[in-house]
């Protein structure tokens, strides 16, 4: 399984960015997914997830009214639009796959089998 992340940036407070995570190599709907993000001398936390059928999402209380996660099952893409971004939205934001497919969100980073590489995202005041 490959997770291959894009759409960080630069951008001034305020502003909104799309982030998107391709996989390959198995079939994306056997996946639960997320997204994680690690700002420099942080741990990595949990920002969204999403369950295999994307009946079922969930974002951190520092997220939430602000991001929204999505995927698209037909284009094996998951998404998360950010809005209204803060500086302390700045960190690398990770995506994350791993097998399950109940309609639950997975929360817990220890459980995700499966990484991107990370996409910077510098949000500036």
């Amino acid at each position: 399984v490959q997770l291959q992340a894009s759409g960080g940036g630069l951008v001034q407070a305020g502003s909104s960015l799309r982030l998107s995570c391709e996989l390959s190599g198995r079939p994306f709907s056997m996946f639960a997914m997320a997204w994680f993000r690690q700002a420099p001398g942080k741990e990595r936390e949990f920002v969204s997830g999403i369950s295999w059928s994307g009946s079922t999402s969930s974002h951190a209380d520092s997220v939430k009214g602000r991001f929204t996660i999505s995927r698209d099952n037909a284009n094996n893409t998951l998404y998360l639009q950010m809005t209204s971004l803060k500086p302390e939205d700045t960190a690398a934001y990770y995506c994350a796959a791993m097998p399950w497919r109940r309609d639950e969100v997975v929360t817990s980073r220890g459980l995700y089998n499966h990484w991107g590489q990370g996409t910077e995202v510098t949000v500036s005041s």
